[in-house]
């Protein structure tokens, strides 16, 4: 990407001979990954399916589609430029030009920051709304990639996304200690797809809008796979009597944690006494165990299977709780429900690699708008991960992924008829490439 200052700047070298350096390149991109970001849009027909639920509200000639300034913008974020104010100096990268339909050099250069903002603020909770139902339509059809399934997992989990100022929706949240968003955020536990993201303002409980997103999504899977086994996953955040009910009268199997209370430590005592014994019998070796009982919380028109764990560590004695509906033994709900923390790294990669909490509109909607751009730009990388199967890339971290696969400097030349990327020989992404390369071919 070129710059217009001519400052050069002077370093010593163990060479023997003095190293000067300016941005004067030219027609260079730091991102020579692009085209492959561009294929995974492509593929999932996802910039294209998003700008159709946007209504324009531009009069005149138009110079950037929505199409366009959708896939500038998630292409930014996917490379890791999440600010609008990026654009400013992205707009004229020759290969983001490319990857979003303009030549090099001769095409128009992309929307500034200006534009972006109108872009962000124009959208209301009728378009948001559209958005997300999209979003939920690119994973049934991701998901029916191999046939219908059997059983869906729904792994519902909230967070924390700082904020500052005036901003509509923000407020202090008690338990983290922070003027906040409070998003609620749905994965597929078997898969890893991101399935939906919901702005919640900041002093919200953990399971505000959990029935209505949970009813919504139960609709549109049971409308796709009318057989389909849905299970719903989640934390102590999410232990309301309301969700228990609404799954036990819509037939979907649920395992939620339970926060401890002297009732449930009553009911686990025995086990403890029993854990901290074997633990000492083998000269205080960790130690493990799993068993059931019944409990009626005072808000709970019945009991419930509750199913707790005893576990003696170093650091002493531990005990944990899940009220489920899945009949399977002990230790299998309560094993299968600690895999839920693989939700964690799938939030790790959607906050922290593609920056989801820069939630900095004025704007609720817009806000939410950002956090489903955001969610897009995720499902562009997770899909080039999974093109990767067989390698060491399919289970690098996103941060990780984009430093090997995308952030690749390249010369790019326009020529007469076609444009040509020239990548660094030793670079040792170039296996990755060829992977990739040669999955086009494969049947």
């Amino acid at each position: 990407m070129s710059q217009s200052t001519p400052d050069r700047i002077g370093f010593p070298t163990l060479a023997g001979v003095p190293l000067t350096a300016a941005f004067d390149g030219g027609r260079l991109t730091s991102d020579g990954g692009l085209p492959w970001l561009a294929e995974a849009d492509a593929a999932l027909a996802l910039c294209t399916t998003l700008a159709r639920c946007i209504p324009d509200w531009r009069h005149g000639p138009v110079i950037h589609s929505l199409e366009t300034l959708l896939r500038q913008r998630i292409f930014q974020i996917a490379c890791g430029y999440e600010d609008q104010d990026d654009a400013d100096s992205l707009r004229t990268d020759p290969l983001l030009k490319l990857v979003c339909g303009r030549l090099p050099d001769s095409g128009v250069s992309l929307a500034s920051q200006p534009t972006m903002s109108r872009l962000e603020n124009h959208i209301g909770r009728p378009t948001a709304e559209r958005l997300a139902t999209a979003l939920v339509d690119l994973y049934l059809h991701a998901r029916s990639g191999h046939g219908p399934p059997g059983r869906i997992l729904l792994d519902f989990d909230g967070t924390d996304d700082p904020a500052h100022g005036q901003q509509e929706g923000v407020a202090f949240h008690g338990y983290y200690d922070q003027h906040m968003y409070h998003p609620l955020l749905v994965f597929d536990g078997e898969t890893g797809h991101l399935i939906t993201a919901v702005l919640r303002p900041g002093n919200v409980h953990a399971s505000r809008f959990a029935v209505l997103v949970l009813r919504r999504l139960v609709r549109r899977l049971r409308h796709a796979w009318p057989d389909v086994a849905i299970e719903l996953r989640a934390d102590s955040g999410f232990a309301v009597p309301r969700l228990y009910a609404w799954c036990e009268a819509h037939g979907v199997t649920y395992t939620i944690g339970l926060v401890p209370n002297p009732v449930l430590e009553r009911l686990a005592a025995p086990l403890r006494a029993d854990a901290e014994a074997q633990s000492a019998a083998q000269a205080g070796a960790k130690v493990r165990l799993v068993e059931e009982g019944g409990y009626q919380a005072g808000s709970w028109p019945r009991p419930r299977r509750v199913v707790y764990k005893a576990e003696m560590l170093e650091q002493g004695p531990n005990t944990r709780f899940v009220v489920t509906t899945q009949t399977a033994p002990p230790l299998t709900v309560y094993d299968a429900y600690v895999d839920r923390g693989q939700s964690e790294n799938y939030i790790k990669d959607y906050k922290n690699a593609l920056a989801a909490d820069r939630l900095s509109d004025h704007r609720f909607w817009a806000n939410q708008f950002r956090l489903l751009l955001h969610a897009a730009a995720y499902w562009l990388l997770d899909t080039l991960r999974r093109w990767l199967a067989g390698t060491e890339a399919a289970r690098l971290q996103f941060d990780t992924l984009r430093l090997r696969l995308l952030k690749i400097g390249g010369r790019v030349w326009e020529l007469a008829g076609w444009v040509r990327l020239a990548l660094a020989t030793s670079h040792p992404a170039a296996p990755l490439w060829h992977h990739l390369a040669r999955r086009r071919t494969s049947p």
